[in-house]
């Protein structure tokens, strides 16, 4: 089973350092688990695009006025949901924002 797990962090309390997530890459690719990850910029710089009766607008900035933002993401694909949360749970993020254990569809559904 596939699932996502994004990394939320207080933009106050990015440090600007390395992310520390060297135990839970470790273990997520010597399990073979790892499909991919991404770290993203700084919600400051991202648009948001909305579409309103056929009208485009475009907005600068973050998408919600939150402390809390998504600054990253892995895709894993483990054999359960558990090993997600294990996971997840090495990961620093859930130290400070959290880290949202979220299982991916494919285009039939729920793979699950």
């Amino acid at each position: 089973m596939k699932f996502l797990l994004n990394l939320y962090l207080n933009a106050a309390d990015s440090s600007g350092e390395g992310f520390g997530h060297e135990e839970f890459l470790a273990a997520a690719g010597q399990a073979g688990e790892l499909i991919s990850a991404h770290a993203f910029a700084d919600p400051s710089i991202s648009a948001v695009v909305r579409v309103r009766d056929g009208v485009v607008t475009v907005s600068e900035g973050p998408y919600i006025q939150t402390s809390d933002h998504v600054a990253g993401q892995y895709v894993v694909d483990c054999e359960s949901r558990e090993r997600a949360v294990e996971l997840a749970a090495l990961i620093p993020s859930g130290q400070a924002g959290g880290v949202e254990v979220r299982p991916l569809m494919d285009s039939a559904g729920m793979e699950m």
